[in-house]
């Protein structure tokens, strides 16, 4: 059995001469949480869609669990938890739904049904077009956590949600699902929330995915610098970004900061500060940028 969850090789779609997704290779370890971060329009959906065989690639590959996208697709869906779209038989209430769904899954459990309908305060005899928004997030989830899934994949699950219905569902995610061993991949642009959960990050951008590593590799990578002098660099393969203004000079540096520091004083630079940086911020730095120098380690 291998080792990941999500494996895609060189995956590609395009809608006439758009490419949604361009030779995108993720790598999904099992037990572990991914987040799949980009702006809204970067191909996330996209991927997603293949993944549960509701969109065929136009080149490339997808695996889920071992299995490949499109032709094993009840393979995956009964083994794989998707919330994506957020839309369900209308007229029916929550337990109308739960039993509709729940021969569609053989490790369906009806106990964990009952759990979730109570922690996350759902009104299950409610018909479900006339839910909040916010139930009708959590009913989705719901569904999809009773089908007892080895793989959980949502997309954009905390979009307009508030804060603590959010936190409820986090909360959800890590403590009653990913703490089993089981695998969760999050497609979202709200970064705050995926940098509480995540272990893994991959980020994707007009369908090309700009990074894929450790979160924790990510933070221990990636530096703001500001410094003064007069023989200060301008490019470097460390510098992912540089400006200047009234005499200090700013450097995003995505790798090798004891020895672009030492360089800098050898040049006669006074270094300001030294400072960390939050996903957010990398992720800004990133996206829009046409040239990328990511040495941060990927999963081969």
């Amino acid at each position: 059995m291998s080792d990941l969850a999500i494996e895609t090789h060189a995956l590609s779609k395009r809608f006439g001469d758009l490419a949604a997704l361009d030779r995108v290779n993720i790598h999904v370890e099992r037990g572990s949480i991914y987040g799949f971060l980009g702006r809204n329009g970067a191909g996330k959906t996209t991927a997603i869609r293949i993944m549960a065989g509701l969109s065929p690639a136009t080149g490339g590959s997808a695996r889920v669990l071992g299995f490949e996208a499109g032709r094993d697709s009840i393979e995956i869906l009964e083994r794989t938890g998707f919330v994506i779209d957020k839309m369900l038989l209308p007229y029916m209430t929550g337990r109308e739904l739960l039993r509709f769904n729940k021969g569609f899954f053989p490790a369906w459990s009806d106990a964990q049904a009952r759990r979730y309908a109570d922690a996350l305060e759902i009104p299950m005899d409610r018909k479900f077009r006339k839910l909040s928004h916010g139930s009708k997030t959590k009913l989705c989830l719901l569904l999809a956590l009773a089908q007892n899934p080895e793989l959980l994949i949502l997309d954009e699950p905390t979009s307009g949600l508030d804060p603590v219905i959010t936190d409820q569902l986090l909360r959800v995610l890590v403590e009653d699902f990913a703490n089993d061993g089981r695998t969760i991949f999050m497609s979202s642009h709200h970064l705050s929330e995926v940098e509480k959960i995540a272990d893994w990050v991959g980020i994707l951008d007009h369908g090309r995915l700009l990074l894929e590593a450790r979160l924790d590799d990510i933070r221990s990578a990636y530096r703001r610098i500001r410094v003064t002098g007069e023989r200060v660099p301008s490019k470097s393969p460390e510098i992912l970004t540089a400006s200047s203004s009234e005499g200090i000079t700013e450097y995003v540096l995505c790798a090798g900061e004891e020895k672009f520091l030492a360089d800098l004083r050898n040049n006669g630079a006074t270094i300001l500060e030294v400072l960390p940086m939050n996903l957010s911020e990398i992720f800004i730095e990133l996206v829009g940028k046409e040239n990328h120098n990511v040495p941060v380690e990927t999963m081969a």
